[in-house]
């Protein structure tokens, strides 16, 4: 989710032409200051992710050669070796074997290890001929399936706009040595033209390829680009990263059979563009090929907690119109029938004291009430809503009400309690219990919680506004709060990050805040807390965050 439009037919961005993937690949290594020389060189960094209690998947990309940038299709087939240990010296081996890096698979490599001990750190990297070594990546594996666990701590994030600010969020997760793993909550990389989302005036670095990704270069090259920022390659050599995509992975608004950034004839078939993106995420991102199609996985940490994730993309049914009551059409769906039944069995079956689901889109309804209009344009925009303020916004779970209802009543009707949904898109920190029915709130029960953190970079109130923190976003929050008494906190202002920390008594997420987004050298902040303690199903604020 970013910026949409409001009228019924969405004007088409400018489309800003630029040189052959390969030329544009050429620019973006020579940016980083390092380019291949004669041999293979790892210029894209490590990466691991997907965490299992006896495995970790390892990633890295090989540039063959100068010319066999990202998606340019060139360069010869090149034999790499990986190897985990459990110490940094690489003196006690704990797997190692052999990958093709292939130019089919744009020279990317993934090695799924298993045989590894449960809750164990581990040191891993690759290496091409005799003498080139890639960075050391440190990683960990899970715990043992029923295990008792004292606590678990994931890295949230979401929203990383290359074009808007640099990625200090990174950084500040990457520094932190009591991360199990980093969840990102989907927009790992943007479609846009260059200029286009921010405007050209607020281009903080440019995008490459410049034009907006359409084709599997395109998208190779555009997650190459993101992986050549030097705090994204530090957060992927710390920690092991579970990501799931959203919209912006393919383009803005997307859903099973189209997007709002996508017109059919002038840009080619969405099956095309869709298979091209994901056969690009698949191939750059450390998530394993067995999910390869969709996102939707689980993942468990013990006893303590599961960790259900979601693909709100893939099966869903094109967003509503505005104000014909389609919102609230049984016959449609954002999770698609199969995804959602597995999610309630999920659910349902799970042994776990927390149930963790990954969610790109907010599932706590929102209404507006009464608010100025030179702040409802704004939030319009960024949530998604009509002009006029109709309270739905149609991109999320309020434009596909039946399902929320459904997943919300099973909740109920099988005593699943303890479920924490986990959530970014709309590039504000929110805090919010979910109710049974939001009208009759508090009075009503609540289902489960929810903590939605802000973006890493991606234009929040401020930024559409150019307004100074803490001013307009204020009389927006307070107006939203009002009229939705089960949302606890918001934070409009800010860009940052999540620590989420799970014990057996409460789930806490603490939200850090950097200090500007614009700046390589931005500091990040606490800012708040909230919890959610076990069988209570409800928010509360915390003093201060877990140490």
């Amino acid at each position: 989710m970013t910026r949409r439009h409001l009228s019924a037919t969405p004007s088409r961005r400018t489309v800003v032409k630029a040189a052959a993937a390969t030329a544009v690949a050429g620019s973006v290594l020579a940016a980083t200051g390092a380019r291949a020389a004669d041999g293979p060189a790892f210029l894209h960094g490590v990466a691991s992710g997907d965490p299992l209690p006896d495995g970790i998947l390892l990633w890295t990309r090989v540039t063959p050669a100068p010319d066999a940038g990202p998606g340019s299709g060139l360069g010869a087939d090149t034999p790499v070796a990986w190897e985990i240990a459990e110490d940094r010296d690489f003196t006690r081996i704990a797997a190692r074997g052999t990958a093709v890096a292939r130019a089919a698979s744009d020279h990317t490599v993934k090695a799924d290890v298993r045989g590894l001990r449960p809750a164990t750190a581990y040191w891993f990297r690759f290496s091409a001929g005799s003498t080139v070594l890639s960075p050391v990546g440190r990683t960990r594996t899970a715990p043992a399936a029923g295990a008792a666990v004292p606590g678990i701590r994931f890295g949230v994030v979401s929203c990383a706009n290359w074009e808007a600010g640099w990625f200090s969020p990174y950084r500040h997760l990457a520094a932190r040595a009591d991360l199990d793993a980093v969840l990102h909550l989907g927009d790992y990389i943007y479609e846009y033209a260059s200029g286009s989302y921010p405007t050209q005036d607020t281009v903080v670095r440019p995008h490459a390829p410049l034009h907006e990704i359409r084709t599997l270069a395109d998208y190779r090259l555009r997650h190459a680009t993101y992986k050549t920022d030097t705090d994204l390659q530090a957060l992927h050599a710390a920690h092991p990263v579970i990501a799931i995509w959203d919209d912006h992975e393919f383009a803005n608004d997307a859903w099973s059979g189209g997007a709002e950034n996508h017109t059919p004839g002038t840009e080619g078939s969405w099956a095309a563009r869709v298979a091209a993106a994901k056969q690009a995420y698949f191939e750059w991102m450390p998530v394993r090929a067995s999910t390869e199609g969709t996102v939707y996985r689980r993942l468990s940490f013990g006893g303590l907690a599961e960790l259900h994730l979601l693909d709100l993309r893939s099966f869903r049914s094109e967003q509503a119109s505005i104000g014909n009551g389609a919102v609230d059409d049984p016959g449609r769906s954002i999770t698609g029938r199969a995804q959602l039944d597995w999610l309630k069995a999920g659910l349902t079956a799970s042994d776990a004291r927390w149930k963790l689901v990954g969610t790109s889109v907010m599932i706590s309804p929102v209404a507006f009430g009464a608010l100025p209009a030179h702040l409802l344009a704004p939030l319009a925009e960024l949530l998604g809503l009509p002009g006029e303020g109709l309270a739905v916004n149609v991109d999320q779970w309020d434009g596909y009400t039946d399902d929320r209802k459904e997943l919300i009543s099973h909740l109920r009707d099988h005593a699943v309690t303890d479920t924490v949904f986990l959530t970014g898109d709309i590039h504000m920190a929110w805090a919010n219990d979910v109710p049974v029915r939001a009208a009759t709130y508090p009075l009503s029960a609540s289902a489960a919680t929810e903590f939605v953190v802000t973006s890493v970079t991606s234009d929040n109130l401020d930024d559409i506004l150019r307004a100074a923190p803490g001013t307009v976003s204020v009389v927006a929050a307070t107006a939203v709060r009002a009229a939705n008494r089960h949302v606890k906190w918001i934070d409009m202002d800010s860009h940052g990050y999540g620590v989420l920390d799970v014990t057996a008594e409460r789930s806490q997420m603490d939200y850090y805040v950097v200090s500007d987004k614009t700046s390589r050298e931005a500091t990040a902040s606490w800012v708040r807390s909230y919890r959610t303690r076990s069988g209570t199903q409800r928010i509360e604020r915390a003093d201060a965050p877990v140490r």
